[in-house]
């Protein structure tokens, strides 16, 4: 019973970091309609960036909040490169990211060479149920209910959050309002980025980080979205969760070599799944 409890909360806090990855690739394209290749880039420079603060004598705290503002304005960089041109459609947009995650990988190994790189989380250990696990477990969990409560009254309570949702729901309509699209898909790019960054800093302190773990990253984040459609931030929770689990279950009482094959397996699942559905409404 002890392990199994053990691995229901590893996974819930892996699937929480998922969860954080998925919510930035749903910002960035309800606003944009661009899928962002680049948000696991997101997670592994920012954690990458801890490693060197704290290396330097930063405090922890101060040298997490910095690399997900690294991450954010990162972010709002290449949403600047991927949309910034007028025209630019979001295929092509798409291929932009693509390319400029590639070229983190070359940043990476310059900076910090190809070797996996880790940092301590909160110390210390807990007993729930019965199951002994690292406290930063339990931070994982507590920080992502934080942050996505935080986002969710970002886009339902204030201005900046009802321009982004409308600029999501018709652009041309935002546009005639007086929203700037441009601005708003910028806006979403650094919110995306920070969401990306803190997944990062939150798991490389239990999941050691190199720079080509952003394939293995974003492969959970959007198998995560994907469960939303790539819109829905609640139903990406849920994917994210689902997943983490799901991992953790095969990882525990399998293997950790299948936990990639788990996030795609899931996302084909899904993706069988949608259409399916599909056919039946149209059919009806």
């Amino acid at each position: 019973m002890a392990e199994l409890v053990q691995y229901l909360i590893t996974g819930i806090a892996a699937g929480c970091a998922y969860a954080l990855l998925g919510s930035g690739l749903v910002v960035i394209y309800r606003v944009t309609r661009v899928v962002n290749f680049a948000q696991g880039s997101f997670a592994v420079l920012a954690a990458l960036t801890v490693t060197t603060l704290l290396a330097a004598g930063l405090p922890h705290g101060l040298a997490e909040a910095l690399a997900v503002l690294l991450a954010a304005g990162i972010g709002l960089l290449i949403g600047l490169v991927a949309t910034g041109k007028p025209g630019t459609t979001p295929q092509a947009a798409l291929i932009v990211t693509l390319g400029l995650g590639v070229l983190a990988y070359a940043v990476e190994i310059l900076l910090w060479g190809d070797q996996p790189r880790s940092f301590p989380g909160l110390g210390g250990s807990t007993t729930v149920l019965g199951a002994r696990l690292q406290t930063h477990y339990l931070l994982i969990v507590a920080v992502t209910a934080v942050v996505l409560a935080g986002t969710t009254l970002l886009f339902a309570r204030t201005d900046l959050g009802k321009a982004l949702t409308a600029t999501a729901a018709d652009p041309y309509a935002a546009r005639v309002i007086g929203i700037s699209v441009l601005r708003m898909g910028l806006l979403a790019f650094a919110l995306g980025g920070a969401l990306g960054g803190l997944a990062g800093v939150l798991i490389t302190p239990v999941q050691q980080v190199s720079f080509d773990s952003d394939v293995v990253l974003v492969v959970n984040g959007f198998s995560a979205a994907i469960l939303g459609d790539l819109t829905r931030p609640g139903l990406t929770l849920v994917g994210g969760l689902l997943l983490g689990i799901v991992q953790a279950l095969v990882a525990g009482y399998g293997s950790t070599a299948y936990q990639t094959e788990v996030a795609l397996i899931f996302m084909l699942a899904v993706l069988i799944a949608r259409a399916g559905r599909r056919e039946l409404v149209e059919a009806a």
